[in-house]
């Protein structure tokens, strides 16, 4: 029986896909579902037809699967923060390092992948060091609130609606900050209600506020509050700023961000400073870190620490050589320093290359080098061979040049770190042809996320 669009099954979820999505089967075909997790017995529409499989929508939870717990968040659901809320979290792990292992098997063709468990990130809750959350003057309401008349479209600062980038649901607490940094919102919540300061509108492209973007400090337990504005508005946020300092003491910055693009991103190159400081200051490890209100940083510090450390133990001993390929900020390259006589580090944007070397600085370390520009560009002109390759590639992951150019050095180890299976398992069945793979090490950053990093070590045949 061919199926089509609309019609509705009943199906049973076997496992969970890397990305989310549970799969079901009926009459031999594959079908991804949305919001189920493995043992749900699920009612569906199917949306989508497709040549190997379908995608469905779920219509009615007819009995819902003994792995399913109930969710702390309130927003959870309507929210797409945290999908897997109500999932155990050792069984969150556990679905992890399963999607790890599908992936070496389907797609880097690795017979009997050498996975080890997932390393547990030290906090489930309140472990994000960064927050963005968006403006709106016409918040989306759930079905439960437009039931209810007393509720309007109004004001609210929130997350996005999952799809819909123009859809802000107002969020009063999010599980995955502290306490403080939703005070903060809050304060801010109730403040900018009050305030007749417009939101910024992105069909007319007129009004002020665009988002609301929390920092925290693990290492020394303060905060940078960074507004961003369609145009300079120190002046309009000085009171602001006042009020909230004085209600919370533990913030030692707030910056006016200014992004005059009609693109909806929480980034600008123009930053005022309101108050405080310009920068948090951040630990990982020993090396201090100083954070400015749009440079990138790792979002679990304290788990990015376990990560580091991994890639520093597949390096194992003292080499003479090292290329830390996507170098970013020179983060890696500053654990890869206490193993190498040298680090290399290969990135394409200058101003990631510029932070690197101020960081380098600022830990007083000295045999870190940085090369800005096109990998495939500066790996073919570099005569010197490493003795370790360690890649940190996007999530896209390497380049096909890339990958060539590494099997070119000949070098001895290769460090894969990889936000990604997906593309790794690719990447990797390239490199299987002249390596083997001895060790692979999922690290968990991101609690209650199908999202799973993952750090492989490959060694010369």
């Amino acid at each position: 029986m061919k199926m089509r669009k609309k019609q509705q099954l009943e199906i049973t979820i076997d496992k969970l896909a890397f990305g989310g999505k549970g799969i079901g089967h009926s009459q031999g075909k594959i079908i991804f579902v949305d919001r189920v997790i493995p043992g749900d017995r699920v009612l569906v529409r199917i949306r989508r037809v497709k040549r190997n499989y379908l995608e469905a929508r779920v219509l009615k939870l007819l009995e819902p699967s003994p792995l399913r717990k109930k969710a702390p968040c309130e927003h959870f659901g309507s929210c797409g923060g945290c999908k897997w809320q109500n999932l155990d979290y050792a069984q969150q792990l556990s679905f992890k390092r399963e999607q790890v292992v599908e992936s070496l098997q389907h797609i880097g063709l690795l017979d009997s992948p050498k996975v080890a468990p997932v390393i547990p990130s030290p906090l489930q809750f309140q472990y994000r060091n960064k927050m963005e959350f968006s403006f709106t003057d016409s918040r989306w309401l759930s079905s439960e609130e437009l039931s209810d008349p007393a509720n309007i479209k109004d004001f609210a600062i929130g997350l996005h609606v999952p799809g819909a980038f123009d859809r802000v649901m107002q969020i009063d607490t999010c599980w995955l900050q502290d306490e403080v940094m939703n005070e903060i919102l809050n304060f801010s919540q109730e403040y900018f209600r009050r305030s007749a300061l417009p939101v910024f509108n992105l069909k007319t492209h007129q009004g002020l506020l665009r988002f609301l973007v929390l920092r925290k400090s693990f290492a020394y337990n303060t905060y940078m509050v960074n507004i961003v504005t369609f145009r300079a508005a120190e002046q309009e946020l000085r009171q602001y700023t006042e009020l909230l300092t004085q209600k919370i003491p533990g913030i030692v910055s707030v910056i006016n961000t200014v992004n005059p693009r009609v693109a909806q991103i929480a980034f600008g190159e123009d930053e005022r400073l309101l108050f405080g400081e310009k920068a948090l200051k951040e630990k990982l490890g020993h090396f201090e870190f100083e954070i400015s209100a749009n440079s990138f940083f790792q979002t679990n510090p304290l788990q990015a620490v376990n990560l580091f450390q991994t890639v520093q133990e597949f390096v194992e001993y003292r080499r003479d050589l090292i290329w830390d390929l996507y170098s970013g900020t020179g983060t890696i390259g500053l654990f890869l320093s206490e193993k190498s006589k040298r680090v290399v580090g290969f990135e394409l944007v200058d101003r990631a290359v510029q932070d690197a070397y101020r960081n380098c600085r600022k830990n007083g370390v000295s045999n870190c080098e940085f090369v800005s520009g096109d990998i495939r560009t500066n790996l073919s002109e570099i005569r010197e061979k490493p003795d370790v390759i360690v890649c940190d590639p996007p999530r896209s992951g390497m380049h096909p040049d890339v990958v060539k150019m590494i099997l070119q050095t000949n070098t001895q180890t290769i460090v894969y770190v990889s936000c990604n299976p997906t593309t790794m398992a690719r990447d990797l069945k390239i490199l299987v042809g002249e390596y083997r793979l001895v060790k692979v090490q999922p690290v968990d950053m991101f609690p209650h996320t199908y999202h799973i990093e993952t750090v492989a070590k490959l060694e010369r045949t």
